[in-house]
């Protein structure tokens, strides 16, 4: 692709470094800004670095948040003793949009995949268990992609929680295997849900 103008080269090219976005799709972006008034260019390109800079992550869940603890652990009628377990902050936003899940999350920043060089230790696991220890949770519901790597994840982190006698569920099996979260589609992810299983059931 040739550019009459290096400066919208470079801005092409940082676009295009997005993930989904390709080079035409970046240069038709730069355009419609070239087209708009310095103002405007102004507020988009602070937004992205107010973000980046100020953005911080849930000291209790992990998930992104404008304060020390997001707004769904802050939220008093959210329901403390249901912790569900997701990959990763997209997880939390499909789950929300189901509207079946009234407790909270936990994080884990990703799973176990020993391919990518990510072991138990590169995640929020230990945090979870944590949780588990204090005795105020009562159930734990597993909603990781259900990928070979997910139900690794999701086996280390039964036997983990094990020892505290709280409840452990996985999500139902109306996700095909190899789907991640947060592409399935709400109605299914939410019977998914509804519909959780204790996670003994699936070891026999």
């Amino acid at each position: 692709m040739n550019f009459s103008s290096k400066l919208i080269e470079e801005a092409v090219e940082q676009f295009s470094s997005l993930p989904g976005i390709g080079k035409k799709t970046a240069l038709r972006l730069v355009l419609h800004l070239l087209k708009k008034d310095m103002d405007t260019v102004n507020i988009f390109g602070n937004s992205l670095i107010r973000m980046r800079r100020e953005i911080k992550f849930c000291t209790n869940c992990h998930n992104i948040s404008d304060k020390e603890l997001c707004e769904l652990c802050a939220n008093p009628n959210r329901d403390k003793e249901i912790i569900c377990v997701v990959q990763d902050i997209r997880d939390v936003m499909a789950i929300e949009n189901t509207g079946q899940h009234r407790g909270v999350y936990h994080v884990l920043g990703g799973i176990i995949s020993p391919m990518d060089g990510i072991g138990p230790n590169d995640l929020n696991i230990e945090t979870l268990v944590g949780k588990a220890s204090v005795g105020e949770v009562k159930e734990i519901v597993l909603a990781l992609s259900t990928t070979m790597e997910g139900d690794t994840t999701n086996f280390y982190i039964y036997k983990r929680l094990k020892e505290y006698g709280i409840k452990v569920s996985v999500i139902a099996r109306g996700i095909a295997f190899g789907d991640e979260i947060e592409y399935a589609d709400e109605v299914t992810l939410g019977r998914s849900i509804v519909n959780r299983i204790p996670y003994e059931n699936i070891l026999h």
